[in-house]
């Protein structure tokens, strides 16, 4: 697995730039948003680990760069902590977000984590006809990870995904913050609900007609999700 990692600062850099190879995966470093951008353009990489304020172009451009043309996994590294940044930084297509000072172990848990749900993108599978999971006019192909509505294809991240393929499997289920946390992070809720209200907004964004009066993802108040009933 390869990671491009984007810091500017040399002793944070050097630190998870050996960490990571000790952990036997392929590291490549730059030092400001313009050098990342371009080795990102010349090479494959599993996962990008990206700081904020960088040089050149700041960490938000070059998110949104990436973000435009491959859903790789990108996680944010960053001494920002507040709701409003977090926020910021999900919904422009940011995966995960990490403050500044981190634990090592934490950082190695979050990258594998995200890595683990990308794969399945590329896993390979029998020939045999498609697995189609379907409300309304959208489709979800389970095989292939790709999603339409009526004629027209959505790009979704993985954990986009992985929300509306749980929704559509449980139509009738109502979930919990918590429980979608859970489910789709892979990891124990800590009560931070900014990361599941975040990708609901994004998800919303592409998919609803009207991000403001949903109709696929239902919000039922004081309690969570679930599948809405569509143009019915």
């Amino acid at each position: 697995m390869k990671i491009l990692l984007i810091e500017d600062d040399i002793e944070i850099s050097e630190m998870l730039q050996s960490f990571l190879l000790s952990e036997s995966f392929e590291v490549d470093s730059a030092r400001d948003g313009e050098d990342g951008l371009q080795k990102f353009a010349q090479e494959t990489f599993d996962l990008v680990l990206l700081d904020i304020m960088i040089p050149k172009l700041n960490g938000i451009e070059v998110m949104q760069n990436i973000r435009s043309k491959s859903t790789v996994p990108i996680i944010i590294i960053s001494a920002k902590d507040t709701d409003l940044d977090k926020s910021l930084g999900l919904g422009l297509g940011a995966d995960d977000y990490i403050t500044k000072p981190f634990s090592i172990t934490e950082v190695l848990a979050r990258i594998k984590a995200n890595i683990r749900r990308s794969t399945q993108y590329s896993q390979n599978k029998p020939l045999e006809a498609p697995h189609l999971l379907t409300t309304y006019d959208i489709a979800l192909n389970v095989d292939d990870y790709t999603v339409s509505k009526g004629n027209k294809k959505i790009e979704l991240t993985a954990k986009e995904f992985d929300i509306l393929k749980l929704l559509i499997q449980n139509p009738k289920k109502v979930y919990t913050k918590a429980q979608l946390y859970t489910q789709i992070w892979n990891d124990a809720y800590i009560g931070d609900e900014n990361a599941v209200n975040v990708h609901i907004s994004r998800l919303r964004a592409k998919i609803e007609d009207d991000s403001r009066n949903p109709k696929y993802i239902e919000t039922v108040w004081g309690i969570g999700y679930k599948l809405g009933e569509g143009n019915d």
